[in-house]
């Protein structure tokens, strides 16, 4: 739906849009070696910037990131945006616990719940929105153990597909900072639309 080709043109997400856009842009201004994409998926390995996709199985002949149609969605959607923000450099995309050796950058791409109303894909569960919200939380305070402590059984109950990437991202951070950093964060949305939870929010590791 971020995707404006897939949206036939709408304008319901261009705020959506732009928080992304601004959220890639302060990403890459950190000027990494390589940015790691890390979505929802099952991809057999990682793959490098010669991997794409595109989004034919959404009535759209648009295809992003390298000559390859392997990428799942939500790598897909994160390559979109990289290519939006100008990216060619090295990149990795990941759907399990990538190497981030090096000087690297995390895109994470994870939507929430698909269950807040009548109207969503996943029609109405009273948990959904409490669930969104306890995520957008831990990404306001940058909360890693909240997000490696996810319940993964209850995001596949409320069509959550992005909690495993959020939850691996919560484990990242956990086993790589240092004692003593600190996490600066940003909420910069936390939206719902069509009944679907969505978050944009960046995360700095200082210390």
């Amino acid at each position: 739906m971020l995707v404006p080709e897939v949206n036939a043109g709408a304008d319901d997400l261009a705020v959506l849009r732009q928080s992304c856009d601004d959220a890639v842009e302060a990403l890459l201004a950190h000027e990494p070696e390589r940015v790691i994409v890390l979505g929802a998926g099952s991809l057999v390995t990682d793959l490098d910037e010669s991997a794409g996709g595109t989004f034919a199985d959404l009535g759209v002949d648009l295809h992003v990131g390298g000559h390859t149609v392997e990428l799942p969605l939500s790598l897909t959607v994160g390559a979109w945006l990289l290519a939006r923000a100008g990216w060619v450099g090295p990149r990795t995309y990941s759907t399990g616990r990538p190497d981030t050796e090096g000087r690297v950058v995390l895109l994470v791409m994870a939507d929430g719940s698909a269950k807040r109303t009548t109207e969503s894909p996943g029609y109405l569960d009273d948990r959904a929105i409490a669930y969104d919200d306890s995520i957008a939380t831990a990404l306001a305070a940058g909360d890693v153990h909240a997000l490696a402590n996810l319940d993964l059984d209850l995001a596949v109950e409320l069509w959550a597909a992005g909690s495993p990437a959020l939850k691996t991202l919560g484990t990242l951070v956990l086993s790589e900072m240092a004692k003593d950093a600190t996490i600066t964060a940003q909420l910069r949305a936390n939206v719902a639309p069509f009944g679907v939870g969505y978050w944009v929010a960046n995360w700095a590791i200082t210390g």
